[in-house]
């Protein structure tokens, strides 16, 4: 028996499939729309009314086909009435943007810290920005949907609880709560609100705004002081059963190599990231600065040797890993972003090489390698993209730091499982 919170979880799947089929494939009619999806062109038409009417989709002008009859009207997504809200709580500052649904920057504005040791400080600056964005001026007349964040370290996105950013010295702090702390009795009290690791973030800003098809596995590989991945597997993000897939800093590649600051040798994070990067170039020091980072990106453009050779040997430990995420995940593209892309070819191009290398050992092709569509507002645009995700997926699994409950689809009663596009 289906009762009615099954019925209202069941059309609200229905409506997100017609959401997600037009943003991947725009101009389809309602009656193209019930063949590809499934539905009945009677549904389709009721709930492409509802979609119009809350500013989801827009029409254009009618379509000749050529056929007798109705003649056909094009769909899409709307990009006027509704909003997105992306975060990016980084290293020294915090990034906002607000996005609409085709990922289009409305507004953006960066957030430098008062202090980086004040976790409390810096969430109530990020959520004060959030907040004054979603009320100005480039938002009038616009409803927002949700909010995503993300953040540089290991994240349980089920509770919104960053465990530890290593690069901020933050361990165990509650990021959800304080937000949702400092969001009463804002318009953003009761909105969605979705946290998850960076690499993660970015990830599903290229798989929901980037606009290309076919790029399904897709895996982002963020190198900034650390290394991390986002996995994207089947249109969904792997996270794993804690939430932690993607670390791949912490993956050996090189037995017995340099310290990592895990406790183990050799991980891509002290092969590869920017803080080993910074220790080869200039020793080993309590705490590395803007300025330091500044100063190798600065001498290896110039093509000092010292630094030069550190960069070509990070590289080419780079393609060790892309070789790695390769056998392991077969993916059509690797998006390789982060800080360090301000080294250039004189480190993704020894990576590259190395990846060849290996792919024509085995005569098989290797996936395309490129850098993000979004620049340095790459996390931020994948906050927005990250709520845009889970908002049109409604049975996908959502934990405590997403306002709207939790439904994984081998969780939902059998008739629903069995039919989820039946609802009339």
């Amino acid at each position: 028996m289906i009762v009615a919170g099954d019925q209202q979880l069941l059309k609200q799947i229905n409506r997100m499939a017609l959401v997600r089929q037009l943003s991947g494939e725009p101009g389809l009619s309602r009656a193209a729309l019930a063949e590809t999806v499934g539905l009945t062109k009677s549904t389709v038409s009721l709930l492409v009314r509802e979609l119009l009417d809350e500013g989801w989709l827009t029409e254009t002008d009618i379509r000749a086909t050529g056929a007798l009859g109705r003649r056909a009207t094009p769909l899409q997504l709307d990009g006027e009435r509704l909003a997105l809200l992306g975060a990016d709580l980084g290293i020294g500052m915090a990034r906002i943007v607000a996005t609409n649904l085709l990922g289009e920057v409305l507004a953006e504005q960066e957030l430098p810290y008062l202090d980086v040791t004040d976790t409390s400080g810096c969430i109530g600056l990020l959520a004060q920005g959030l907040v004054e964005l979603s009320t100005g001026g480039a938002l009038q007349g616009r409803t927002v949907l949700g909010v995503g964040v993300g953040l540089h370290g290991v994240v349980d996105d089920a509770t919104g609880v960053l465990h530890y950013a290593p690069h901020l010295g933050w361990r165990n702090v509650d990021v959800a709560s304080q937000l949702r702390a400092h969001f009463e009795d804002t318009p953003l009290a009761e909105l969605p609100l979705f946290i998850q690791n960076e690499a993660n973030v970015a990830a599903l800003a290229e798989l929901e705004f980037s606009g290309q098809i076919g790029t399904d596995p897709l895996i982002y590989l963020s190198i900034g002081y650390g290394v991390g991945a986002g996995i994207i597997v089947n249109g969904r993000l792997l996270t794993g059963l804690y939430g932690f897939a993607g670390e791949v800093g912490h993956t050996i590649l090189q037995q017995g190599g340099p310290p990592c600051s895990c406790g183990r040798r050799g991980c891509a994070d002290a092969l590869i990231g920017l803080q080993a990067l910074l220790d080869e170039v200039y020793g080993k020091l309590p705490q590395s600065t803007p300025e330091q980072l500044e100063q190798l990106f600065t001498e290896a453009e110039a093509g000092d040797a010292h630094a030069a050779r550190a960069v070509a040997a990070a590289g080419r430990n780079l393609g060790v890993l892309l070789n790695n995420l390769w056998v392991a995940f077969d993916p059509m593209c690797i998006v390789v972003g982060g800080a360090a892309l301000r080294l250039g070819e004189r480190f993704i191009g020894p990576g590259r090489d190395v990846l060849h290398d290996c792919a024509s050992a085995t005569g098989l092709p290797a996936p395309t390698i490129r850098t993000p569509h979004f620049g340095h507002n790459a996390i931020a645009i994948g906050g927005a993209a990250m709520a845009r995700h889970y908002l049109m997926r409604p049975f996908t699994e959502q934990g405590p730091a997403r306002r709207g409950g939790a439904h994984k689809l081998g969780e939902l009663p059998p008739a629903l499982a069995a039919g989820m596009l039946a609802w009339t």
